[in-house]
């Protein structure tokens, strides 16, 4: 029967994966261990060396392989750079095959194909990169074969390290998440419902018309301003209309001599020029008035030029009054903070060992310590940073207020719903650690624990469902995992990719 090269190769990496894997068992017998050094022995023990791409090197009789981790995104693949005579090679000439050999994991082969001038794996290289490597290429009809091992966020403790260090183990598996839980919180203020009130003008305060507490709708007068700026920009937009008026009339008449031949072009265009300037000076004097909230029209009413009505712009209450009559205020001084509250948020203080169970879109039921008052929302954001002194997170619940029953400052409960569901794999939430910010466990392999980088499902106070990461029957360090971390850490064993 005739076999492919690929076929080939992956019946060669398949036979040295085997040989390996023996030779890292401790449990087998000498026998054993003697055929596999001599399977072993046929793939050169790679010493490191760095390529011209940056990755590790592996050469043999003028042929070489470069080995690189190329990652896009959250997708990681190999990338293989072939050289001949340390000249590049093109990939389209070189067939290679890769094996992989985890803890815990049953082995994985790459295949590769031509892609510029590298070759590509056909899959992805899962986190964490710790494994032992088989490279077998061909290029010419001749069979190169390479062994390298790559440790990632690996610590060896005995059994009875482990046990002096109160590590408890336990084994992924199925679990029930649990439906509800319930959360104390307070009613606030919508804040994106919440605007200050400035001047924008400096003056006097002549008047107070509306106080804290008390209701106002958008455009109501709160306070009478007399500002001395104010009587300065609306003098010169009367003086401006007053100056266009004339330039106007004078460009009328100029007109008419000029159709009627009385006076020359001359006269009629310089006329025109300054109706123009009149019109332009009169415009910049009305937009200087319209910046500052003011209608150029109100310097025509007759009266103190250098009144100003400070006017709520919503409806809501006045929350705060910053201003007292007789005061003057700067253009930034803020003198009212109004609040709209026709729909109120309802602050839910979440623990840090609720935080994988609380997220946007959740249905959630708040109710009223001390009033027979419920109503259904949901969850719109959670507060990224915790609070320096309770240590507690924020969900915030939108709920409508139209007829105000929801006052600011009442204390309430809020029942997050979670569904119950049995999933295949789940964790202990104690077990959890955080590393190069991702989600991980401690998988138990021997005398080693290792990285298990995890996507997270469901949870609820106690356990987290796995998507990815684990398998069902794995054994993981639960309790106390956090000094397996601070091992790591010490031995330096982090992400080097």
């Amino acid at each position: 029967m005739l076999y492919s090269t690929n076929s080939r190769l992956v019946i060669l990496v398949g036979i040295l994966l085997g040989a390996l894997l023996l030779l890292r068992d401790e449990s087998g017998s000498p026998g054993t261990k003697e055929s596999s050094h001599a399977l072993v022995d046929e793939a050169a023990e790679h010493k490191s060396a760095m390529g011209p791409n940056g990755g590790e090197l592996f050469s043999e009789d003028g042929f070489g392989l470069e080995l690189v981790f190329h990652k896009d995104g959250e997708f990681s693949q190999f990338r293989l750079y072939p050289y001949w005579q340390k000249q590049s090679l093109s990939p389209a000439e070189v067939n290679v095959t890769i094996a992989l050999s985890r803890l815990g994991r049953p082995a994985q082969i790459f295949h590769f194909r031509s892609e510029r001038d590298y070759l590509v794996s056909d899959q992805e290289v899962a986190e964490p990169h710790s494994f032992e490597m088989v490279i077998a290429a061909e290029y010419q009809g001749k069979t190169y074969r390479w062994h390298h091992s790559e440790v990632e966020g690996r610590v060896e403790m005995s059994d009875a390290t482990v046990q002096g260090s109160g590590i408890g183990l336990a084994v992924a598996g199925p679990a029930v998440i649990r439906s509800e839980i319930t959360l104390p919180g307070e009613i606030i203020f919508n804040e994106h419902n919440i605007v200050h009130v400035v001047p924008r003008l400096p003056g006097l305060v002549v008047s107070i018309k509306r106080h804290h507490g008390q209701k106002v709708e958008k455009g109501e007068v709160l306070a009478v301003m007399e500002s001395a700026m104010l009587a300065d920009l609306r003098s010169q937009y009367l003086l401006a209309r007053k100056r266009l008026v004339l330039a106007q009339t004078v460009y009328n008449r100029e007109e008419q001599l000029w159709r009627e031949k009385i006076t020359a072009k001359q006269d009629y265009l310089v006329a025109q020029q300054q109706r123009e300037e009149a019109s332009i000076a009169t415009q910049l004097a009305a937009e200087r008035l319209r910046a500052l909230g003011v209608r150029p029209e109100s310097a025509l009413s007759g009266k103190n030029l250098a009144y100003y009505e400070i006017r709520s712009p919503i409806s809501g209450i006045v929350i705060d009054e910053a201003i007292v009559r007789g005061e003057v205020v700067k253009e930034d001084k803020t003198a009212y903070i109004i609040a709209d509250i026709s729909t109120v948020w309802a602050a839910v203080r979440v623990f840090p060992r609720n935080l994988l169970q609380i997220h946007t879109g959740q249905r959630a039921i708040i109710r009223a310590n001390t009033y027979d008052l419920t109503q259904e929302g949901k969850v719109i954001y959670v507060t990224t940073l915790l609070d320096e002194q309770t240590r507690t997170a924020i969900a915030r619940v939108q709920l409508d207020n139209q007829d105000e029953q929801w006052r600011p400052g009442m204390f309430i409960k809020a029942d997050l719903q979670i569904e119950a569901v049995e999933v295949p794999v789940a964790v202990s939430l104690d077990a959890i650690q955080t590393v190069d910010d991702q989600p991980v466990v401690f998988g138990r392999y021997g005398d080693f624990f290792e990285i298990r980088p995890l996507k997270l499902g469901r949870s609820d106070s106690q356990m987290a469902e796995v998507t990815e990461g684990l398998f069902a029957g794995e054994q993981y360090a639960a309790d106390n995992s956090f000094i397996i971390k601070s091992e790591l850490g010490k031995a330096g064993a982090t992400h080097e990719h």
